[in-house]
């Protein structure tokens, strides 16, 4: 029985500040077979990685740029983001309390310190190095015409995608299933998975409808018998964000189940024992 993938949560964010290369490379060491990243533009059209919408919870941005309220991502450009400390917050913030618990030292927390909001590009040349298949998530609103900077997006990820050679190491998600349509019909060979929240009713048809390659639904949406039709059909199921240690041993053995997003992969690592991915990206 295959394994499922380990996918680390905007990197080995548990351990390490979220969306940094920082993050990539403990995903690596703590033995993930990829991570998971999300996707933003900026003012000048450039794809760096960062989850929110604006950039103060994971930034010095408001104190950088203190006129500038509300710091949306999209009103930077890449060099003013390339300014901004993205990891001193992560030994501040202690998010997953694994500073105060030992599991991460003050000292590599404290190296943490002026890490810098990454570009796509270096992010998966990064991740090239490193063996790692990459998830990128493209953020954009659910339910809403594809935007014109939705299109620009799909097509700067398709065409940086391409350049690297990186076509069998990734997999393209979006809450933005007109984004997935798009990038199918402009790259049918780039893989592709619709994020949900809850299950559609008929979760093969929706798939196919969108020629995406999988579905990823939140765990608490998972059902058995939705992912087999998906399996049995061809499609991949990955699911977010599941953390619980007893969670994460139910769907290591689940073999409907084609990849675990997490943030802790340290644990899951350790439940599956050594790493399930083989080049050749993932399905």
């Amino acid at each position: 029985m295959s394994k499922p993938l380990v996918l680390a949560h905007r990197g080995a964010r548990s351990v390490a500040p979220e969306n940094t290369l920082a993050a990539a490379r403990r995903a690596a060491e703590l033995g993930a077979d990829g991570w998971e990243l999300d996707v933003q533009l900026t003012a000048d059209g450039e794809l760096i990685v960062m989850h929110d919408g604006t950039l103060t919870r994971t930034t010095d941005a408001a104190s950088v740029f203190p006129g500038r309220a509300p710091w949306r991502v999209a009103d930077f450009t890449l060099d003013e983001i390339r300014t901004l400390d993205a990891g001193s917050w992560f030994m501040r913030e202690d998010p997953f309390g694994t500073i105060a618990g030992g599991e991460v030292t003050r000292d590599e927390a404290q190296a943490y310190r002026g890490e810098r909001v990454p570009t796509l590009r270096e992010a998966l040349l990064l991740s090239a190095d490193l063996g790692l298949v990459v998830n990128i998530e493209l953020k954009g609103t659910p339910l809403a015409p594809l935007s014109p900077q939705g299109r620009e997006m799909v097509e700067k990820v398709v065409a940086l995608v391409r350049e690297l050679g990186l076509v069998e190491g990734v997999i393209v998600s979006s809450f933005d299933h007109e984004r997935i349509r798009y990038l199918k019909a402009i790259a049918p060979d780039i893989p592709a998975a619709l994020l949900v929240l809850v299950l559609p009713s008929d979760p093969v048809g929706y798939v196919k409808g969108y020629g995406a390659d999988a579905l990823n639904p939140q765990a608490t949406a998972y059902d058995g018998g939705s992912a087999r039709q998906l399996r049995a059909a061809g499609y991949g199921v990955y699911l977010w964000t599941v953390n619980a240690p007893d969670e994460l041993a139910r769907f290591a053995a689940d073999p409907c189940v084609s990849g675990i997003i997490t943030d802790w992969p340290q644990r899951l690592r350790t439940i599956l024992g050594p790493t399930g991915y083989h080049p050749g990206g993932p399905r």
